[in-house]
């Protein structure tokens, strides 16, 4: 900037403007005839398109969130199912950097297998000296028995020290607890009666809410695609509002009783854009109620589907792109899954890394300075009216099934959730989706991680008076953990992994690339892999093979070797007692090779899970 406050330079201005035409040209000398559409666009779930280069959007006006340089509310779980560990984990949490907690009871939505099950652990116990703390806000997880456990905590509260000081968030959510349950035993008649009067009673005591949660981390945890999780928060809104409403609660008061709870995951953009939608769609639902867009409170929870097993530090990274992409998209609050979370209850240092993965992002990296950093990126304004457009076109379907209670009886929601979830489980198979540390860079050697020893409680599902489908949650890491425990048993009880040899065929430079890719793909399965230098010749590779002592051999090299050297390799494994598989497709040899032994061949693109289940099916006893 020079002279005057409105004489800037511009950033390049000594170059001529670049034009997108020219800079298609560019990318066409690049691929070199390969299709543009295949190479740089990627088509989400929902079907939305993401260009590789869009123009910045100069006059986009920023949403209204979280108020610009200040910090998100970093809630830590309180999920200890025995009451004094519970209180002993929160006070550390709170005397170390959280302002605030989450209350998970058993079979809430994101209970994850712990929580307090009422009436056998004194919540109040839980809550000593945190549950009406100035400055320290409590949020519910509501199980089966929410009604119950609302009243408790309100009593609990107001003999504390009263209600209009208490910084809660009650999470009432009926809706959410009959996606999870697979229904209910009352009738939406009977039970939007009982929410709306538990609410107006709480209100009436001088609770500040908010007390009803459209909760869609139910749609995210079965594997449902971004619109649909916002089309269903926005749905259940929608549900609560003609709820309250019809119990004689004004709007402009109904509209502030409701919060929304989102999950967040690795994938920054969509992410982002996810929370920058469901503000836009709930204003939209305020317009067409007449009313003045006032912005919602909105918490977020990084996503159980994400989480592994395998390799648990990698979920820290995971978290942190979560963390970091809902904090961009406005979240009011965040909850971090400890990286130990699919593993067990996490202990106390799991805990503090989840913590201070905030701390670090708020502190040192400055990510809540800015409000709605994202407002002008041509990319993300383009995704998020996608996003909000495919999702609000969700919001009709629900409405025109009469609501989001109608819409899980009738079942059509479920199903569109499963062909989706189908969609997410062949991508994971086919390595389309990589999850690092499970289905890529595998380590059969890595080494435990410490939980508390404490079992986890999933509730199982009864037959109940109204039923639906249920949105059971699910990781996605989990068919290739089944291979790694299938290959763990079977070193504990016979003292060795189940082993592949790799029959390298020829120099480092004709082999190295392929068994590399061998490799991490059978380790992945929790098959070891044996390197070699590679073999010159068939007699090398048979001794090798033979010394290995396993019964399944992969052909790693060229297809300049293949073409030499494959058949007579592959016929002679086989001779040898091998059972022979190939790296690589080898085209127009595959069907002489097929001829010589070879059942299987492995490349980019194959079916990853069904390979290793096959391998497991030959090698695990």
């Amino acid at each position: 900037m020079t002279g005057s406050s409105s004489e800037y330079l511009a950033l390049g201005a000594e170059f001529p403007t670049a034009t997108r035409e020219q800079w298609l040209n560019l990318v066409d000398e690049v691929l070199s005839g390969a299709s543009f559409e295949s190479r740089l666009v990627t088509t989400t779930c929902d079907g939305l398109r993401i260009e590789p280069l869009y123009p910045r959007k100069p006059h986009a006006a920023p949403l209204v969130g979280r108020r610009g340089a200040a910090p998100w509310g970093i809630v830590q779980r309180l999920d200890h199912p025995q009451a004094a560990a519970a209180n002993a984990e929160a006070v550390d949490d709170l005397a170390n950097g959280a302002t605030g907690l989450v209350l998970e009871l058993s079979g809430a939505i994101g209970s994850y297998g712990y929580g307090f099950e009422v009436g056998r652990e004194d919540i109040g116990a839980a809550l000593e000296g945190i549950g009406a703390a100035p400055g320290t806000s409590l949020d519910l997880d509501l199980g089966p028995a929410s009604n119950v456990a609302v009243r408790e905590i309100a009593g609990l509260i107001e003999r504390r020290g009263g209600a209009a000081d208490a910084n809660i968030r009650f999470g009432l959510d009926p809706v959410g607890a009959a996606a999870v349950a697979g229904g209910s035993e009352r009738a939406w008649a009977e039970l939007s009666r009982d929410f709306s009067g538990l609410i107006t009673g709480l209100a009436a005591r001088g609770f500040r809410g908010p007390f009803a949660t459209a909760d869609a981390r139910v749609v995210h945890n079965a594997g449902g695609s971004e619109a649909q999780e916002i089309a269903y928060a926005v749905a259940v809104g929608i549900e609560y509002l003609r709820a309250l409403t019809a119990a004689g609660v004004g709007l402009d008061a109904a509209r502030s009783m409701i919060y929304f709870r989102l999950s967040a995951d690795s994938d920054q953009f969509l992410t982002l854009a996810k929370f920058r939608a469901i503000r836009k769609l709930w204003a939209r639902v305020e317009q067409a109620c007449g009313l003045a867009a006032a912005p919602a409170f909105v918490a977020a929870e990084t996503a159980w589907r994400m989480m592994s097993k395998r390799d648990p530090h990698v979920n820290i990274l995971r978290s942190t792109i979560a963390v970091a992409s809902a904090a961009w998209g406005g979240a009011d609050a965040i909850t971090v899954l400890p990286f130990t979370m699919a593993r067990g209850l996490p202990d106390r240092f799991a805990r503090r890394i989840a913590r201070n993965t905030q701390l670090v992002l708020i502190e040192e990296s400055g990510l809540a300075r800015v409000a709605d950093p994202a407002a002008g990126s041509g990319g993300m304004e383009d995704l998020t009216d996608q996003l909000s457009r495919a999702a609000w076109l969700r919001v009709q379907q629900i409405e025109k099934a009469g609501g989001a209670w109608a819409a899980l009886q009738q079942g059509d929601f479920q199903r569109d959730v499963a062909a989706v979830r189908e969609q997410r489980r062949n991508a994971v198979a086919l390595r389309k989706h990589l999850i690092t540390g499970t289905s890529d860079f595998a380590n059969v050697e890595e080494q435990p991680v410490s939980t508390l020893d404490i079992v986890p409680s999933w509730p199982s599902l009864r037959p109940l008076r109204f039923p639906c489908e249920p949105l059971a949650p699910i990781r996605l890491a989990e068919p290739f953990e089944a291979l790694r425990d299938a290959s763990d048993q079977m070193l504990a009880s016979s003292g060795a992994r189940p082993k592949v040899f790799l029959a390298n065929l020829g120099k480092l430079s004709d082999f190295g690339a392929r068994a590399t890719f061998a490799s991490n793909l059978f380790e992945a399965g929790g098959i070891e892999a044996s390197g070699n230098d590679g073999f010159a010749g068939c007699e090398e590779v048979i001794a090798a093979f033979k010394r290995s002592g396993a019964s399944l051999a992969c052909l790693c090299s060229s297809d300049q070797i293949y073409a030499r050297d494959g058949v007579a390799s592959a016929r002679a494994l086989r001779e040898a007692g091998a059972k022979v598989w190939l790296a690589g497709t080898a085209d127009s040899l595959a069907p002489a090779l097929e001829g010589a032994g070879v059942s299987r061949f492995i490349f980019a693109g194959c079916d990853v899970l069904a390979a290793l289940q096959a391998a497991h099916a030959l090698l695990v006893t």
